[in-house]
């Protein structure tokens, strides 16, 4: 049992019928050692039904803040030595938080990420950390697989942020989420720059939650995914890598219009092209910051991003298997135009194997 203080937090929005139930399993385990939870009230009534505790605190902010200020409120409202991010419709498994945290004391390790379960299915994965695509699409690994195959910890390109740890030092430097992602892609763009300052995210088997997972798509989900997806690779990708990256971006998105039109997202696409037209000047003052506190080279980066898109919650449309032909070829070819460099995930995993065959 560790001695450290580990905050958590959770964010309540909407109906949220799991507040409770995932705010009392932390604070009923003893194994989690000292711990308090921050409660984020982004607008649901569900706090109200909160048992008392010492250990527990609910702010209430004058309006929605979303997934990305949300958290870095309520780190800001915590003292622990650890933050533990965790969603509101996740249910820790006993001895889960502790396993988490433990990582931590690694000090090459600057991210820990659970092992998030599906509730309806708790012997199939949800999340074994996810992959990211170099042209910014992340998508949760291992979707559906079974938990056996996956119980050994492994280095991952990105943190889930259903439930994942980080020491406040660490934190504090990466002056948390960017908080006008609002919500979605906020994870992997803190978990690209965790690798930058040269820490690893890293998977941890044993610290398990059962998590309630529901994907959905609306228009203004598509508009924060494509946004923030452009906003990651523009800011976070190193020079000679996004100059890489660019051309195939464009023809993908233009590709993406006409996917976009036939499901009924293109309004939702243009949106997010306008933002950024915008506020471009945000961008590049964002991007000046990130990149000036990088230290890995780009050919270290690069290894962190995967060929193919490969989406296991998804139907794999026409085509699909051409385009991944095509992708693939050109981050092989992009991938020559730089230093070459030892991966960054294979030479860190005590899962080789996995990190290599499963998202490449």
């Amino acid at each position: 049992m560790t001695s450290r203080l580990t905050s958590v937090v959770v964010l309540a929005y909407g109906d949220e019928p799991y507040l409770t139930d995932c705010v009392g399993r932390v604070l009923a385990d003893d194994s989690s050692g000292p711990i308090e939870v921050i409660v984020i009230d982004n607008g649901s009534p569900a706090v109200e039904d909160l048992a008392p505790d010492p250990r527990l605190r609910v702010i209430t902010p004058e309006h929605n803040l979303g997934y990305a200020a949300g958290c870095n409120l309520g780190a800001a409202h915590s003292v622990g030595t650890d933050l533990v991010f965790l969603n509101s419709d996740a249910l820790v498994q006993p001895g889960a938080v502790r396993s988490l945290v433990a990582v931590l004391t690694d000090p090459t390790v600057g991210i820990a990420t659970g092992g998030v379960r599906l509730a309806d299915a708790p012997e199939l994965m949800n999340s074994v950390g996810n992959p990211v695509h170099y042209l910014g699409v992340v998508w949760a690994g291992g979707y559906g697989e079974p938990a056996a195959a996956h119980l050994q910890p492994t280095d991952v390109a990105s943190a889930s942020g259903a439930f994942f740890a980080v020491r406040r030092a660490v934190w504090q430097s990466l002056d948390g989420f960017d908080e006008q992602y609002f919500a979605y892609h906020e994870d992997a763009e803190l978990s690209l720059r965790t690798w930058q300052r040269g820490l690893r995210v890293r998977f941890v088997p044993d610290a398990v939650v059962l998590h309630h997972y529901e994907f959905s798509r609306n228009p203004n989900k598509q508009y924060l995914l494509e946004r923030n997806r452009w906003i990651t690779v523009l800011t976070v990708y190193p020079t000679p890598v996004l100059a890489c990256v660019l051309p195939a971006m464009i023809a993908f998105d233009l590709a993406l219009c006409a996917v976009a039109a036939a499901q009924g997202w293109l309004p939702a696409k243009l949106k997010a092209w306008r933002w950024l037209l915008t506020h471009r000047r945000d961008v590049v003052r964002r991007r000046r910051a990130v990149q000036a506190a990088a230290t890995i080279s780009p050919g270290a980066f690069m290894s962190l991003l995967v060929a193919r898109i490969e989406p296991p919650i998804l139907e794999r449309p026409t085509g699909l298997g051409l385009l991944n032909r095509l992708l693939a070829g050109y981050w092989g070819l992009a991938r020559h135009l730089l230093p070459s460099t030892a991966s960054l995930l294979t030479a860190n995993s005590t899962s080789t194997q996995e990190a290599g065959d499963g998202w490449r």
